[in-house]
């Protein structure tokens, strides 16, 4: 592949994210220069599969990329591959299509930590990916079937790349995976590999230095351990007092029918037990409106306990099919302008709900990561940055 001038276009999840900032890293070792899509000689898009919408995504953004750099080379990777190689390859001759593990495999070099310096195109807060794949089925998602089965990076290669990223001045270390709960190496569980980096985050911690810090990107509500928990509680937002705990329906029926493995009254047990345990908690979630067969009543259930637990940020997904999932060949689908009015109703609840949030924490003191104009706190708001602080600097703010 030519990498003279490259353009990585991203979509989908973090564990995506972290997949094109390797991509582009290594295209930068090889003496790549990353720039804008129509001044690209290669263009790289690494697509989303999730739903149907994000399929409708990813082939917009390959035909994007087709017009805007009418001479590049189109390398096309990711979920979407994985399912249908085919539909992207008839595309246009330019196109290439390469499955995610042999693109990564033919740029790794070991040294991709070292390559992304912050402040030239990576983000201050960094992704560290530790797990891959899922075993999981819901009856919504393929995901399961792009990536397949579950896999933990080894903890000690993850310790080794985390400590690069530290010995760099990275402050915020952020684990991902498409099941992260799942982590498991050997008996290493999640839990023990975030204690063991904080134990390497003092060790590379200068005497009257600030401490980087770890956030958990998501876990599934039936893989929160109680000793995760517990470390959260005792580590002093060394990792940080916030979860993406992902929700999606709020009907037990609803729940059933995705084939998720907990109830909502278990949701609310684990809730209430984690606020319980960590009082200052902030929880942010995914919610599906209109899935199929969902009655008012049973979408009045989810608003009810978006309230319950106070959420301090929900993103809201209109069901979207997608196609070889076994809720796409049901023929209960709720009516698009319903999903759309149930989603507007959420939103408009998820704003409401995050503002209380914010105004909860209003006097308190956080640290809050400076990305430039923003800084995010480690409850997850961003507000504007203090002036006159670095990039990637952790900072005490007053919210």
């Amino acid at each position: 592949m030519r990498s003279t001038r490259f353009c990585v276009v991203n979509l989908g999840c973090k564990v995506n994210r972290v997949e094109s900032d390797t991509i582009a890293a290594a295209l930068m070792a090889q003496g790549g220069v990353a720039v804008d899509e129509e001044d690209a000689e290669l263009v790289v898009v690494n697509t989303c599969t999730v739903t149907g919408e994000a399929d409708k995504k990813a082939r917009k953004a390959v035909r994007h990329a087709l017009k805007s750099a009418p001479k590049a080379d189109v390398v096309v990777t990711g979920c979407a591959v994985a399912i249908n190689a085919e539909a992207y390859k008839a595309l246009d001759e330019r196109v290439s299509v390469v499955q995610r593990a042999e693109l990564l495999a033919s740029l790794s070099d070991g040294r991709i930590a070292d390559l992304m310096r912050l402040g030239e195109g990576f983000r201050t807060r960094v992704s560290v990916k530790v797990q891959d794949g899922c075993n999981r089925a819901c009856t919504y998602c393929i995901v399961h079937v792009a990536r397949g089965r579950s896999a933990s990076v080894p903890a000690r290669d993850v310790l080794a790349e985390c400590e690069r990223y530290l010995m760099r001045g990275v402050k915020e270390l952020v684990l991902a995976g498409i099941d992260l709960g799942s982590y498991c190496d050997g008996d290493f569980k999640l839990e023990n590999l975030v204690e063991t980096l904080l134990e390497l985050i003092d060790k590379n911690t200068p005497p009257g230095g600030q401490p980087a810090r770890i956030r958990a990107s998501s876990l599934e509500p039936d893989s929160v351990s109680q000793g995760f928990i517990d470390l959260m509680a005792k580590s002093g937002g060394r990792l940080c007092r916030h979860l993406h705990l992902p929700l999606q329906a709020g009907s037990t029926k609803v729940l059933r029918e995705m084939a998720r493995p907990y109830t909502a009254d278990d949701f609310c047990g684990l809730v209430d037990s984690m606020y319980g345990a960590v009082p200052d908690l902030s929880l942010s979630t995914d919610i599906i409106c209109g899935f199929p067969g969902e009655s008012e009543e049973e979408f009045a259930e989810t608003l009810d306990i978006a309230r319950r637990c106070r959420f301090s940020k929900i993103h809201v997904f209109p069901y979207s099919m997608r196609i070889g999932t076994p809720a796409a060949a049901r023929r209960d689908q709720v009516p698009p302008e319903v999903k759309a009015a149930r989603a507007a109703r959420l939103r408009s609840l998820a704003d409401e709900l995050r503002a209380e949030d914010l105004a909860r924490r209003a006097g308190s003191v956080e640290l809050a990561l400076v990305e430039g104009a923003t800084a995010l706190t480690e409850s997850y708001h961003e507000i504007s940055a203090p002036t006159g602080c670095a990039p990637g600097s952790l900072v005490p703010v007053i919210l």
